[in-house]
């Protein structure tokens, strides 16, 4: 069942990261073989100009074995893995980077730095995750918010987590996006919390006048399948054509990002939206392609 499709970077995607092309990105413990080869990508393709932080030697050794000519680049020395983070938020507090790539770090760690006050990261908004899902490398994208960050959002996080989504999708050209607030049914049932939540979106939504059809709740199917939302009697401009799913917690979020990773070998490019800087948290586990995705949806983030 698994899928053995090589994963292909979304060339949309990149072409409008080569817009905002050349930001200064904070490289955070960087001196594993991964990070620094989806670095190096980044810097072939000049969407960034990469900061490394981390062990010195450790960054130059693996650089060397991957003949990656990184002697114009600065290097900040730090051989204490959780200080890196400490780094980072510094130099985008200070305005020296415009984006944060986590490297060979504990997610936790580096969103627990970027948090604090004293950096001054984290304006009137919340920040949120997106994941930017794409299979071919022309394919429109499929948006997963929020499966890695805000674990079981109320209402008012919510509605963060939809106007940030809502900026993101502007951006990457998607002028009027069609949002499907997702359940696990297209009724308001008062045995499911998320259902409501919906209602209360779409009318919170209405009132702020989103740059964006707005719908739910929906489930899955409703969301993504035309057939299944006609079958159903559901006539809205989003089921069946949602650009965007906005799930009731990190774990539908997350599981659906993993199904479309593993049994269909989606790329994901992710990015924490809605601070002073894009931060990148990709897992440890994801491959180059994902990572230098990750990277292009962070330039397309900035302002």
């Amino acid at each position: 069942m698994l899928s053995d499709k090589s994963t292909v970077c979304p060339i949309n995607l990149l072409d409008i990261a080569n817009q905002k092309r050349g930001a200064k990105a904070a490289i955070v413990n960087a001196g594993k073989k991964l990070p620094m080869l989806s670095i190096m990508d980044c810097v072939k393709e000049k969407l960034i100009v990469p900061i490394f932080i981390g062990d010195e030697i450790e960054i130059k050794k693996t650089a060397e074995d991957l003949k990656f000519d990184i002697s114009e680049y600065e290097i900040i020395n730090e051989t204490v893995e959780n200080n890196t983070a400490k780094i980072a938020a510094k130099l985008a507090g200070d305005g020296e980077v415009k984006i944060i790539v986590k490297g060979h770090i504990h997610t936790d760690i580096l969103m627990k730095e970027v948090l604090l006050r004293k950096y001054d990261l984290i304006g009137k908004k919340r920040l949120s995750h997106i994941w930017h899902m794409t299979l071919e490398k022309e394919d429109n994208p499929l948006i997963i918010t929020d499966g890695a960050l805000n674990v079981n959002p109320n209402v008012k996080t919510k509605m963060h987590i939809l106007r940030n989504v809502v900026d993101f999708c502007h951006r990457i050209k998607i002028a009027k996006p069609k949002v499907s607030i997702l359940s696990a049914t297209e009724e308001v049932l008062d045995s499911m919390q998320s259902s409501i939540d919906a209602k209360e979106i779409c009318k919170l939504a209405e009132k702020e006048s989103l740059n964006a059809d707005i719908f739910g709740p929906l489930a899955f199917d409703n969301s993504v399948s035309k057939k299944s939302a006609e079958i159903k009697g559901i006539k809205n401009t989003v089921a069946g054509d949602a650009d965007v799913l906005l799930v009731p917690n990190v774990e539908t979020g997350n599981a659906l990002v993993k199904m479309m990773i593993y049994f269909m070998g989606a790329c994901a490019a992710g990015v924490v939206i809605g601070g002073k800087v894009p931060v990148v948290i990709t897992s440890r586990s994801d491959d180059a392609t994902a990572r230098l995705a990750s990277i292009a949806a962070a330039v397309v983030a900035l302002d």
